[in-house]
């Protein structure tokens, strides 16, 4: 696993999926004087349905060039259009397309793929033209608004090979139809506002690598019909209304699956102890559930697992032994665990960069913790245990912190001791015995919390409320009371 693979907002298929069916199956590039007239009325159509394209993604796009050399345009087969690829950065807010998709686009009959992704202000209903285009086999419209409900014969898209509509404003219930797409390896309708039940009929789309219903308002069981999706790699479900117990034949997953992801829902019961058989398992979410008992002692033999988070449930202790070689993201907060110290297998790991062990009976000397890797550390959170002892050295040797929380512990040390990086947003060190001054280099953060310390001395100029500094020893100046000249 690569560093920071964590900050993807999709992890991890979709990009690299789009980019090899682009290389494998559009490799062979023909060009000449001009490209097929319906071709370029479809293209120039659906240009025409643009309203705003700040960054000029379409400015290549002219009347009686060759549309085989416009951007995101690539052909094969008799000088034909068949991939349109257009992609907005998440990171350049300007790379966005205002508009909608114009029905005409259906005149670009030998498309194969449509590649819409991050393109942030497409509106409108689902796209009718693709029941009109018979070639079509990639779908990928990502990330956007596109809004109202599927089509009930969504199922007539038997061609399809992948369909993404993740990130739009889709409602209503997800139609039975969807079964008849057999053909699919990716199903991915996370992000949207789906309500109702799990459609049962998946189980028929048996070629099904990856699965996506996440942060819907999906609601009911989860159905048992896993056995048929063998091949599944990476199922997300997280984030929706599903309650009852996680089916028993998730189990036919164990050989393949990498993904599984079920937080934040209405899920109860034990966690089930076959999940130890999962052995390519990369990251399991059960967080922000009712899940009760102990975690099993069969997870000792998730040796491959990076990231594991089973936080905000009712477990109890013991938690079993891992095996590990190394955690990337680990997250036990708020459950009935006594750990008592932070575990050994953590220690030793030599990539972590997310440790939150929030209330979790953790009664040791800060300073005596001397884990392998602490460079890459972003998150930390050791918040409500009875931990002592100072975090200066451990965090002044950290690179990339973004967040520290360790409220509601015995820490003892100077605040003015702290390095605090550039990439540090959010600090919350309250109820504890910190002294000294508040540093200038807080006026970067997002969220500041220093309130019941022994802090003393004029704040420095600051945007946080009265409740981030209350409680200390001696300080003053705004948002507190004027300091005494």
């Amino acid at each position: 696993m690569k560093k920071n693979s964590h900050l993807s907002p999709s992890l991890p298929w979709t990009t690299p999926f789009i980019i090899l069916s682009i290389l494998t199956v559009h490799s062979i590039k023909i060009t000449s004087a001009a490209c097929h007239v319906d071709d370029e009325k479809g293209l120039l159509a659906f240009k025409s349905g643009i309203t705003q394209d700040p960054s000029g993604m379409l400015s290549s796009w002219k009347s009686g060039t060759d549309c085989c050399n416009w951007a995101g345009i690539n052909c094969r087969e008799n000088n034909r259009v068949t991939t349109i690829s257009l992609y907005g950065q998440v990171d350049k807010p300007d790379s966005y397309l205002t508009g909608t998709i114009s029905s005409s686009l259906v005149k670009v009959q030998n498309l194969d793929g449509i590649y819409f992704v991050n393109l942030r202000n497409i509106s409108g209903p689902f796209p009718d033209l693709l029941f009109g285009l018979p070639k079509l086999l990639y779908v990928y419209i990502e990330n956007s608004k596109l809004s109202g409900p599927l089509p009930v014969n969504i199922g007539k898209l038997r061609q399809l090979g992948a369909l993404s509509l993740e990130g739009n404003r889709f409602t209503g219930s997800i139609p039975s139809s969807i079964s008849e797409l057999t053909q699919l390896t990716q199903l991915v309708l996370g992000k949207n506002e789906f309500s109702g039940h799990f459609p049962a009929g998946i189980k028929q789309i048996r070629n099904l690598s990856y699965l996506s219903l996440e942060q819907n308002k999906l609601m009911g069981a989860i159905p048992d019909i896993f056995k048929s999706l063998t091949d599944l790699r990476i199922l997300r479900l997280s984030h929706n209304e599903f309650s009852g117990k996680i089916p028993e034949s998730i189990l036919s997953l164990a050989p393949k699956l990498a993904y599984l992801e079920l937080g934040h829902n209405l899920l109860s019961g034990q966690i089930p102890s076959y999940l130890g058989k999962f052995k390519a398992l990369d990251t399991l979410d059960l967080s922000w559930n009712s899940f009760t008992g102990v975690v099993p002692k069969t997870f000792s033999n998730l040796t491959k697992i990076f990231n594991l988070d089973l936080s905000h449930n009712s477990l109890n202790d013991p938690f079993p032994q891992m095996n590990v070689k190394g955690i990337e993201s680990l997250d036990l907060s708020y459950n009935n665990f006594h750990l008592k110290e932070i575990p050994k297998w953590v220690t030793s790991s030599p990539i972590i960069y997310s440790l939150k062990l929030a209330k979790c009976g953790i009664k040791m000397n800060l300073d005596t913790w001397k884990p392998a890797e602490t460079y890459f550390y972003d998150y930390i959170d050791l918040s409500e245990n009875e931990i002592t002892g100072s975090p200066v050295d451990l965090l002044n040797r950290t690179d990339f912190l973004v967040e520290f929380k360790a409220a509601g512990n015995k820490l003892k040390f100077d605040l003015g001791k702290l390095r605090i990086v550039k990439t540090l947003k959010e600090l919350d060190i309250s109820r504890n015995l910190v002294y000294g001054k508040v540093p200038a280099a807080i006026t970067g953060f997002n969220k500041l919390n220093v309130s019941y310390n022994h802090l003393c001395g004029q704040l420095p100029k600051n945007k946080f409320p009265v409740s981030s500094f209350v409680g200390n020893d001696c300080l003053c100046g705004p948002p507190l009371s004027p300091c005494k000249l």
